[in-house]
């Protein structure tokens, strides 16, 4: 059976990779977060984002991610925070796809659930690796079994947020443009951006001998 031994760990202050990644989504955030389209809906969408940030924050002391990981995090926030910038269904850089491609509705929305599913199964591995000691096969279920609930549970989270806190906005945020079935086609993106983040990650590991989080090691380790 081929080792996985823990990524090697570096507290924030030292890690100079780490505060790069930190800097770069923070500085696009702020960028961002100046003059949103609509700033009620912008608020809505990092509603969620706060308090993930939060739960990473409150855990860091507990469980610190490698740098691998903590890169494809921010990298699906940024994505996110693009969204949110315009609103999903208006998002430019959709319409560009959607001329593209010849789509009928703007599919950035679509791209975020399948990116969210493909970067951050990662992550979750890393946790069911180092926490659960997981071993081959269930190192794939079970990520790949969270990351499917957690995205229901969004779904589902969104639309209570919608209704809730500002039900005129909810059409914009959600971002359904008239498709009844929107919420069960961004959970099937989510599954098949998990699969493929999973796979890929898999294959790594049989060919190398090592996991991804050996992948954006601190500088000078």
């Amino acid at each position: 059976m081929v080792s996985r031994p823990a990524p090697l760990i570096v507290p924030l202050a030292r890690n100079s990779l780490l505060q790069g990644i930190l800097a770069a989504y923070g500085l696009l955030w702020i960028t961002l977060a100046i003059a949103p389209k609509y700033r009620s809906d912008w608020l809505l969408e990092n509603l969620l984002v706060f308090a993930f940030a939060g739960l990473l924050v409150v855990t860091h002391k507990r469980f610190v991610f490698s740098n691998f990981s903590y890169a494809l995090i921010a990298l699906f926030l940024a994505m996110h925070a693009i969204g949110a910038h315009s609103t999903y269904s208006e998002t430019p850089i959709g319409y560009f796809l959607q001329r593209v491609f010849d789509l009928s509705r703007n599919p950035y929305d679509r791209l975020v659930h399948f990116g969210y599913g493909l970067l951050l199964s990662y992550p979750m591995r890393e946790i069911a690796l180092r926490t659960l000691r997981a071993k081959r096969l269930w190192a794939f279920l079970i990520p790949l079994f969270v990351m499917l609930a957690l995205s229901g549970g969004y779904e589902i989270i969104e639309s209570w947020v919608a209704r809730m806190v500002s039900p005129e906005l909810g059409a914009a945020y959600l971002g359904t443009q008239g498709d009844e079935w929107d919420a069960q086609k961004d959970m099937s993106l989510a599954l098949f951006g998990s699969l493929l983040g999973l796979a890929l990650a898999d294959a790594y590991r049989r060919r190398t001998g090592r996991e991804a989080w050996s992948l954006l090691r601190p500088l000078g380790t």
